[in-house]
């Protein structure tokens, strides 16, 4: 399928997607989110990709939020459908089991956010905006960002975004936990595709057991969390990459893993 709204690149094992519509910010419309879930399906199902960068077209926005005219126009009933469905792709990019780095340029407001929150890490250029400014619409955020923002950034700051709806610069964004990086605007490209090279060389079944126990702990008692640990530990000692990473370990060279 020729994507309208995306563009994909493999460089290496590294998938980058780029929400391509700068004319619009890279605005969230309903079409371009449903290019998205396909895009991260296909991604989720090359075993030769091992991770992904999502970025924004243009030096203006990563995304700049959902599509304001598409929106003004649905009933209830549409926008619960709407934000069901933006949720689903959160959630998917979040559970892909394949480290995805979002590449923040610009501004990333309302669903841009979102998107980048539902990332596993994030990566700011030092002009980078963030917030989550759908009060000033008469509504709140839809596709997940209440939820995510108090995961990442507690409910003080949570609070302060979604209710003033004033954006926070990356230097603000990297205290409260919101963004893991920070760079220079020059070197955004280059830091993330740096880590995300590094990323792409570790044991993919290890990656996985990480983001699904970061996941299930971050959502559970610490007993079950422990548990689900204690499992995923186990189960990494059946894998011919454990036997690989251990092995170059003792032999002094850089492991080849095969994500077997």
């Amino acid at each position: 399928m020729a994507f309208q709204n995306l563009l994909t690149e493999d460089r290496g094992a590294v998938r980058v997607i780029t929400v391509n519509r700068p004319d619009k910010l890279n605005a969230l419309n309903r079409a371009t989110l449903t290019e998205l879930h396909l895009a991260f399906d296909q991604a989720a199902a090359d075993d030769a990709i091992r991770a992904v960068v999502l970025r924004g077209a243009g030096e203006k926005a990563f995304v700049a939020g959902a599509d304001i005219a598409e929106l003004a126009g649905l009933s209830a009933v549409q926008a619960r459908d709407l934000s069901r469905h933006g949720q689903r792709l959160m959630s998917k990019v979040e559970r892909l089991g394949k480290p995805v780095i979002a590449m923040i340029g610009g501004w990333a407001l309302g669903g841009g956010l979102e998107l980048a929150m539902c990332c596993h890490l994030r990566v700011a250029s030092e002009k980078a905006k963030l917030g989550l400014p759908e009060i000033t619409l008469g509504v709140l955020p839809g596709f997940g960002g209440t939820q995510r923002l108090l995961r990442l950034a507690g409910r003080g700051a949570a609070l302060e975004l979604t209710l003033t709806g004033a954006p926070i610069d990356a230097a603000r964004a990297h205290a409260l936990g919101l963004v893991t990086r920070v760079v220079a605007p020059d070197q955004l490209e280059a830091e993330t595709m740096k880590l995300a090279e590094q990323l792409a060389t570790l044991a993919p079944q290890a990656v996985r057991a990480i983001l699904d126990t970061a996941l299930v702990g971050g959502e559970s008692a610490i007993d079950v969390g422990l548990e689900f640990e204690t499992q995923a530990f186990g189960v990494c000692f059946s894998t011919e990459d454990m036997r690989e990473g251990t092995t170059a370990f003792l032999e002094k060279r850089k492991p080849a893993f095969s994500g077997r």
